[in-house]
């Protein structure tokens, strides 16, 4: 249910629908509905989304899209498994979190709280 100004859908861009099936898939146990050979959606992700193909890498440093998880070290361990390229693990006051790179090349992170 849509709640008036709240965040009620994310996009996200892909080089290839395909691999990014696969690694969110593989990662984070998203499920996907395809919308012809143009558009996937994603489910699972605690926010409803999609992707969205672009014949380019998305250039990165917009918006952050953040996960949350219980275990950083088996999440961790899941991106690297399904083929997402890890960034800097950074502390900050009350947890930590790391950045990572997805098959189309935008960064994303995951955080957990200490």
């Amino acid at each position: 249910m849509s709640t008036h100004n709240h965040i009620d859908y994310v996009e996200m861009l892909a080089t290839d629908l395909e691999a990014m099936k696969t690694f969110y898939g593989k990662a984070f146990g998203w499920t996907f509905i395809d919308y012809g050979t143009d558009y996937v959606s994603f489910i699972g992700a605690g926010l409803e989304g999609g992707f969205n193909p672009t014949p380019n890498r998305p250039p990165r440093g917009g918006a952050m899209v953040i996960l949350y998880s219980d275990d950083l070290d088996a999440s961790e361990q899941a991106i690297r498994d399904a083929g997402g390229e890890i960034l800097e693990r950074i502390s900050f006051p009350g947890g930590s979190r790391f950045g990572f790179i997805d098959p189309s090349g935008s960064e994303l992170a995951v955080w957990t709280k200490d």
